[in-house]
């Protein structure tokens, strides 16, 4: 709650701007712990994998800092140990602030409490009674690159998870889907 206390003190650009819209594709692979343990490198790999359409809409943007709040949506298939649809929604902040930004653009965006329903529960995520959920929050993390010269084409690596969100959504005992995925993005 603070986070969001903090935002509503920082300036509002309320000027529309190009790139405040884009739309893309990723695909990724399931792997078997959470989010900390994939970047820690304690995750190993599933034969389920996901492809997904993806969008978004900056909504806000500091007049002061390199930072917004898009909102990003998306609708994918899974399919390897089940196959299943699944669709999306959450507030994302983007941090576009790096140094090093004149050689290789790159943000970070993180969307810790979304929303994801899916066709199907799946096998991946029941937990030991067998029981799952088909809503669940969702939460990805993203690294976004492109050329200085054409920010508005997007290369990203993004972890994208369905979770519990520690048992507040449902006390069934599973960690939820995880996958590590490759994405392109076209902003305009």
């Amino acid at each position: 709650m603070p986070g969001c206390a903090l935002l509503l003190l920082l300036p509002f650009s309320s000027a529309a701007q190009s790139g405040d819209w884009s739309a893309g594709v990723y695909a990724g692979q399931y792997y078997d712990t959470e989010p900390a343990g994939f970047v820690q490198g304690r995750a190993s790999f599933v034969p389920h994998h996901m492809f997904a359409l993806t969008a978004s809409k900056t909504v806000w943007r500091s007049a002061t800092l390199p930072l917004s709040l898009e909102i990003d949506g998306m609708v994918g298939m899974q399919s390897g140990v089940t196959q299943l649809g699944e669709v999306a929604i959450a507030p994302a902040l983007r941090w576009s602030g790096f140094a090093w930004n004149d050689v290789v653009r790159t943000s970070v965006r993180a969307a810790p409490v979304g929303i994801s329903y899916t066709s199907a529960v799946s096998p991946l995520e029941t937990g030991p009674s067998g029981n799952g959920s088909r809503l669940l929050n969702w939460l990805f993390l993203e690294v976004a690159l492109s050329r200085p010269a054409d920010p508005s084409n997007e290369f990203f690596m993004r972890l994208h998870h369905r979770c519990a969100a520690y048992d507040l959504l449902n006390n069934y005992g599973a960690n939820g889907d995880d996958f590590f995925a490759v994405g392109f993005r076209r902003r305009f």
